[in-house]
């Protein structure tokens, strides 16, 4: 498989960016490691002059970014993300070195699926809940009393071990048959539906009873996430769940 196929597969989704020197600097060192694929998710400032200047000539990536309203949007037809993040955080989810990311993300992309590389704003990272919307966390192994990495050097860090995983693994490999859709990993725009008809449903059949449903939430969306269900997966969950609902309004009607 042909490395520009692999780099097709591959974006880096920048969340919530307050600077937008730091979108021009990120597109700089992504463009350094062979890296086009840019969105942008509700950035405070962009166009601007100051992400051209400090792109040092990657106008392209600038040129072709995409830009989004929410990390939902941003992630549309992702299979598997990644979500950075300096420390460690209450989101219960894989962790992994920039090493270990980038061969995951790599193999990702040669089975065909399309790789999202999630940086959060500069002064606080990733929220909880957009880290939740990742399969797993890649952290930058800074030192514990310094661990501020701006931002752009943080994208430089995971391009290089991203390209450096690809060059070490660029002889050619037998292209896959493509896939039936409905056995393909389900992308995140299909499983924040899922996740919302199943919070929908969890409330129908009065299930928390005084536990806190944020935290039920969560864990059933680690769970998920880290199955990874396929399109045919998620209808019969999705059919499963409507006939739950169904019955619970039967039985609200006979009370």
């Amino acid at each position: 498989m042909a490395l520009s196929e692999l780099h097709d597969r591959l974006r880096f989704v920048l969340v919530r960016t307050s600077h937008s020197g730091n979108i021009g600097s990120a597109a700089r060192a992504m463009r350094t490691m062979g890296f086009d694929r840019l969105t942008l998710v509700a950035p405070q400032r962009f166009p601007d002059p100051e992400a051209t200047a400090l792109a040092a000539g990657a106008d392209d990536v600038l040129g072709q970014a995409a830009v989004e309203p929410d990390l939902v949007a941003g992630l549309t037809g992702t299979t598997f993300a990644l979500g950075l993040s300096a420390r460690r955080r209450g989101v219960n989810i894989p962790e992994l070195d920039p090493k270990e990311g980038a061969a995951q993300a790599i193999a990702a992309a040669r089975r065909g699926e399309q790789v999202a590389l999630v940086f959060g704003n500069e002064r606080t990272g990733l929220e909880n809940d957009e880290l939740a919307r990742c399969h797993a966390m890649v952290r930058i192994p800074s030192v514990d009393d310094f661990s501020s990495l701006n931002l752009s050097q943080a994208v430089q860090v995971v391009a290089y071990e991203l390209r450096t995983a690809l060059l070490e693994t660029e002889a050619p490999v037998a292209a896959a048959a493509d896939p039936d859709p409905d056995e393909v990993p389900a992308d995140a725009e299909q499983m924040e539906r899922f996740f919302t008809h199943l919070e929908a449903t969890l409330d129908d059949i009065e299930f928390h009873k005084g536990r806190s449903p944020v935290t039920i939430m969560l864990k059933l969306r680690k769970l998920f996430l880290r199955a990874r269900p396929e399109l045919r997966e998620l209808r019969i969950l999705h059919g499963i769940m409507a006939d739950a609902q169904r019955m619970a309004g039967i039985a609200h009607t006979k009370d």
